[in-house]
Parts: structure tokens; C-alpha cells; sequence
């Protein structure tokens, strides 16, 4: 079963974009496109497995040619990493007891 939550990708909205610092308003929760995070064909991944990135590093991730696989996963869990701290650094993710 796939994990999804409409909070969380509505949260990420707010954040700058956890690659290159945009903050302009296009900034989306961004699915990772590993196999092993649940990505299928036409299957997003688990919605934990999202990076805040603007429009322009979105669209490098998913369809451009700047990066090559290694470079995009890098850019991906970096990304990844950046946004789970913002998230929980903002009180948006909290822990419960």
C-alpha cells in the first residue's frame, strides 16, 4: 500500500526550494524516481520520499540533461534530507509519544 498524505504535500509548498534556494512560488513536493521508494510506471512514490524543489530543479530531476543518474539521485537525497529538517525544524512533522 502506498503511503499518502495531502498535508504533507501541501507543507512542502512553503518551503525554499532544498536545491537551489529558490523561493518563487514554484516550489512542490518532488517524488523520488527510485524503484525502491514504490516509483512504478505511472506510480508516484511514497509520499514521504519527496523533495521541496522549485519548477527549474524539478524538471532537471525528472526530464533534463544537466544531470546524469548518479547526479540526480545526489541532487534527489540531498534535497530529500534538506526537506524532512525544514519540515520538522518548522513544526510542520511532529513526533508522537
Amino acid at each position: 500500500m502506498m503511503y499518502r498524505n495531502k498535508a504533507l504535500l501541501e507543507a512542502v509548498r512553503d518551503c525554499p526550494c532544498q536545491h537551489c534556494g529558490a523561493q518563487d512560488g514554484t516550489v512542490v513536493a518532488a517524488h523520488s524516481n527510485q524503484l525502491r521508494d514504490g516509483k512504478g510506471k505511472g506510480i508516484k512514490a511514497h509520499d514521504y520520499r519527496i523533495a521541496a524543489l522549485c519548477s527549474i530543479c524539478h524538471h532537471q530531476l525528472d526530464q533534463g540533461f544537466l544531470w546524469d543518474k548518479a547526479q540526480k539521485r545526489e541532487v534527489f537525497e540531498e534535497a530529500h534530507r534538506k526537506t524532512v529538517g525544514w519540515l520538522f525544524e518548522n513544526g510542520l512533522i511532529e513526533l508522537k509519544r
